[in-house]
């Protein structure tokens, strides 16, 4: 029996809007703004089409629609999208800031070890077997 297979570590499963809460509240707010787009740009082309004595056409409204959506996702989300992917990339790397939150995981567990009265350092002393033993293996 493995540890995931005990009572105690078995977890019912949070219901749909529990479990997807923060994308469903993000798709609702998308799906708002761009009908909101969608009502005040059609109505800003409707006016000017007034404006001009020109009456207003579906075909000429579709281009300029999805031309300022997709300048919106270029500038807004693309960004946005950068900043959480690159974020993740260089946390994966290695980068400064991730090695500083590892420094910080390691000391608290090293206390929370020392107040357990294990000592820190036989850990340390076994990775660098390890690491010894595989690398007389290759």
């Amino acid at each position: 029996m493995s540890s995931s297979d005990h009572p105690r570590f078995a977890h019912p499963r949070p219901r749909f809007f529990t479990a997807y809460s923060f994308a469903i509240v993000t798709g609702t707010l998308f799906v708002l703004s761009w009908v909101g787009q969608f009502v005040f740009q059609l109505i800003e082309v409707r006016n000017d089409a007034a404006e001009h004595g020109q009456v207003f056409e579906w075909a000429q409204f579709w281009p300029q629609f999805f031309s300022s959506t997709f300048e919106n996702w270029q500038s807004e989300f693309l960004q946005l999208v950068w900043q959480a992917a690159g974020l993740a990339l260089f946390y994966f790397w290695g980068s400064s800031q991730s090695r500083e939150g590892n420094d910080r995981m390691e000391a608290k567990i090293d206390r929370l070890l020392t107040e357990r009265g294990i000592d820190p350092q036989e850990f340390e002393i076994e990775e660098e077997e390890q690491a010894t033993e595989q690398k007389g293996h290759l």
